[in-house]
């Protein structure tokens, strides 16, 4: 009965990083992009060239973790504005759902719906367009549109502070 349930518990600790699609590795080109975020406006990768960005996918919104995570970069706003980085939170989400999510929490930052799936297949947060929520995955894209680090295994109540742990000082 207990190998039953520790392989049970290893086969889903396996199948989530087997489904997950490939993730981009720092010096890689970010693909160009084109998502809305939570008051409807869109927002490109166009728009971000020569900026530094974080874009964090989240699974669902106001649920638990990514509630957590969200709080966790709300808390370090501040230091990513000192430190040239804006923050994207990315999700299935409609917008609607989204603007919620920052009414409630009271985010300064946008939030993104990838509802089609697009980007979230092409940057390993989504292994196909069927996959149901977002998995939790981030990257640190520079202002030349090159990926500056991936986070693929995101800890929400840690990830913050690794990637400010990952930025050079404020000048």
């Amino acid at each position: 009965m207990l190998r039953r349930i520790v392989r049970a518990f290893a086969a889903l600790l396996v199948v989530p990083a087997l489904a997950r699609a490939k993730m981009l590795a720092p010096g890689d080109p970010f693909p160009a992009w084109s998502l809305t975020d939570h008051t409807g406006a869109p927002v490109t990768s166009k728009d971000l060239a020569g900026k530094t960005y974080l874009l964090w996918y989240y699974p669902k919104a106001e649920t638990p973790g990514c509630t957590t995570e969200g709080l966790a970069l709300k808390d370090d706003y501040e230091e990513y504005r000192r430190r040239g980085v804006e923050i994207l939170g990315v999700s299935f989400d409609p917008p609607a759902a989204n603007a919620k999510f920052v009414k409630v929490q009271g985010f300064p930052f946008r939030l993104l719906s990838d509802t089609a799936r697009t980007l979230a297949t092409q940057v390993g947060a989504a292994a196909s367009s069927d996959q149901k929520t977002a998995s939790r995955v981030s990257y640190l894209v520079g202002g030349d549109g090159k990926v500056i680090e991936a986070y693929p295994n995101v800890v929400p109540d840690r990830h913050s502070r690794e990637v400010l742990a990952d930025l050079p000082p404020p000048k």
